[in-house]
């Protein structure tokens, strides 16, 4: 099997700003897998709090493209490679060719019947007047989600609350917030309909919400990688968000669909601002997750050729069998 690595950069339409990092593009690894004809692709930006690269990823794959071939089962490449956005390109990768050498789409492979999403649509922050704004102005979303730190962020939600009076609001602290920030922001997320707050507390020290009982939901993004984790997320958090930048691909991130669903757990699929050959992926996820993050592809200045279908209302059309799958 032909195994080939390209980076590519695609700059932001405007800066994006999370809680201590700006980012003016996004630099992403696309692996390729070819053999007989048939061609499969897959895309990964890695993680930025794990100090991934796309220099990293691309030499984490050079150890392991020549054990890999066409009969290598998903399985087999979880024993191979540890999780790490390298693993999720190739593990894209490798869906994408057996769907192609199958003569069939990711959802006969999976027995899914697919449903069309609505996405939400990201604001990055900015001063509180921009934040509303934006909101303002991404009218067709019917969901916001919405980066705050712990700088004002009561005033941005109010702002962007005023604005899109009609927004189902999701809130991204990106590990900004301490335990007692928290407790104290809590009264007024649920006062403005705040839906769920993501990842309020940083990794590793979120250890306070064992036994607390929010009035709205929390989710684990940055505290849950993989199924290794999962079990501990499970005991801290409402709804867990899958990335597969971060569980390592669509196998992980699907076995992760599977222990959230036995514990009761809501479910978010995640971005990390890829192209659509990040998203396609991630859309076979979405299919079970009552939270849809697949804007990334938004927020750039420019996507890939054949690329998801952004509608009207937030709706994302299918990935069509050109794009991935």
């Amino acid at each position: 099997m032909k195994i080939t690595v390209d980076i590519a950069s695609y700059p932001m339409k405007v800066p994006f700003a999370i809680t201590g990092h700006v980012f003016h593009e996004t630099e992403t690894i696309l692996v390729t897998v070819e053999k007989d004809g048939h061609v499969g692709r897959g895309e990964s930006v890695g993680s930025y709090y794990l100090d991934e690269t796309a220099e990293s990823m691309a030499a984490d794959l050079d150890g392991v493209s020549s054990r890999i071939d066409a009969d290598t089962s998903p399985e087999s490449l979880q024993e191979l490679m540890p999780l790490c956005g390298a693993r999720n390109a190739l593990d894209c990768a490798l869906w994408d060719y057996r769907a192609k050498r199958a003569g069939q789409r990711i959802w006969n492979l999976l027995d899914i019947t697919p449903r069309e999403l609505v996405t939400v649509f990201t604001i990055g922050m900015e001063t509180p007047s921009v934040m509303a704004e934006r909101a303002a102005a991404a009218a067709q979303f019917p969901q916001l989600k919405i980066k705050l730190d712990a700088t004002n962020p009561i005033e941005r939600l109010e702002g962007i609350r005023a604005a899109r009076p009609d927004a189902t609001l999701i809130i991204d602290v990106n590990q900004g917030w301490s335990f007692e920030a928290l407790k104290e922001y809590l009264p007024a997320c649920q006062k403005l309909g705040v839906a769920m707050i993501e990842q309020p507390l940083a990794r590793g020290e979120d250890a306070a919400l064992e036994g607390f009982t929010s009035p709205v939901p929390l989710g684990a993004d940055e505290s849950c990688l993989g199924l290794e984790e999962f079990e501990l997320a499970a005991q801290r958090y409402d709804v867990l968000n899958i990335k597969l930048d971060k569980c390592g691909g669509l196998t992980e991130g699907l076995a992760l669909v599977r222990a959230a669903k036995a514990r009761g757990m809501q479910l978010m699929v995640g971005n990390m601002t890829g192209t659509s050959l990040s998203m396609a992926p991630s859309y076979v996820v979405a299919q079970f997750c009552q939270f849809v993050d697949i804007d990334g592809p938004l927020l750039l200045a420019h996507d890939i050729d054949n690329g998801l279908e952004y509608r009207p209302g937030g709706i994302v059309g299918l990935p069509g069998a050109a794009l991935w799958g």
